[in-house]
Parts: C-alpha cells; sequence; structure tokens
C-alpha cells in the first residue's frame, strides 16, 4: 500500500511525531488514519511524561476577555525556553485555557472536558504540546473574574 504525503503531513501536524515513525505507524497499520493517530499519540503522552521532571522557567501569562467584557480569563503557563513560548502552538495553548477558566472556572481545572472538545481533559491539551513541542510545560495559575463578584 502506498501512503500519501498528504496523510503523512496531516498525522504530523495532529501529532508532533517524526515524518519518519509516522511513515513507518502508517505502514504498519496498513494507511488506516485512525489507529495511526491513537499509536501515535499514545507514543507522544508517554515521552510528555519522561519530561515532567524537567525545570520550566519560561512561559506566559494569556487572557480572554468574554464578548459581554464580564468576564475574563487568566491562565499562567510554563515551558523550558523562549523559543516554545514564543511558539505558535504554545500560545494557542495559553488562548485556551483562558477561554477555558473564563468558560468553567478554576475549580479543578485540569480534569475539566475542554469547551471545544468534550473528548479531552484539559491535562491532555498540556500533554498534546509537551509532546508535539518536546518541551516539559507546567500550568500555573489560573483565574476567572467576573464583573461585580
Amino acid at each position: 500500500m502506498k501512503i500519501s504525503i498528504d496523510d503523512i503531513r496531516k498525522l504530523r501536524e495532529e501529532t508532533g511525531a517524526p515524518v519518519i515513525r509516522v511513515k513507518k505507524v502508517l505502514e504498519e497499520q496498513k494507511g488506516n488514519l485512525k489507529k495511526a493517530s491513537e499509536i501515535l499519540k499514545k507514543e507522544g503522552f508517554e515521552k510528555a511524561a519522561k519530561r515532567t521532571g524537567r525545570e520550566t522557567k519560561s512561559g506566559i501569562l494569556s487572557s480572554y476577555s468574554h464578548h459581554t467584557q464580564k468576564v475574563v480569563g487568566i491562565a499562567e503557563i510554563f515551558c523550558e525556553t523562549d523559543f516554545v513560548a514564543r511558539n505558535e502552538l504554545f500560545q494557542q495553548l495559553g488562548r485556551d485555557l483562558a477561554m477555558q477558566v473564563a468558560s468553567m472556572g478554576e475549580k479543578d481545572f485540569e480534569n475539566q472536558e475542554f469547551i471545544k472538545d468534550p473528548s479531552k481533559k484539559v491535562s491532555d491539551l498540556i500533554k498534546e504540546v509537551i509532546a508535539k513541542t518536546g518541551e516539559n510545560c507546567k500550568l500555573g495559575k489560573v483565574m476567572k473574574i467576573e464583573l461585580g463578584k
């Protein structure tokens, strides 16, 4: 079976796995994108678990203001280097986490279902970024501010 470059590119973007690994897993799964994706994500989460002890000295503060301008969410996330802190993937994580806290509050934050994709937990989002960037990332403080409360 011939594996298409588009399939490799799609899985590479989705999982952050190296191109050679993506191609090999796709070949092993006979072109089945779903199965290959599951395997590559599992491998990425395993690699992410190995990085949890690494020091995180850089990071960002992200904010989200609801269109009513009556609710704001703030998320503090850390990473190992400024290079990753400026990365679009990490920046998007910050925006997503700030929106999450504005919508769902601070209670039990990492175990909440992600508002954009309920099949994922907030902790899964962080693990995905760790797998894709190759750096340890940690959630700091999160805060929801509501007008008058």
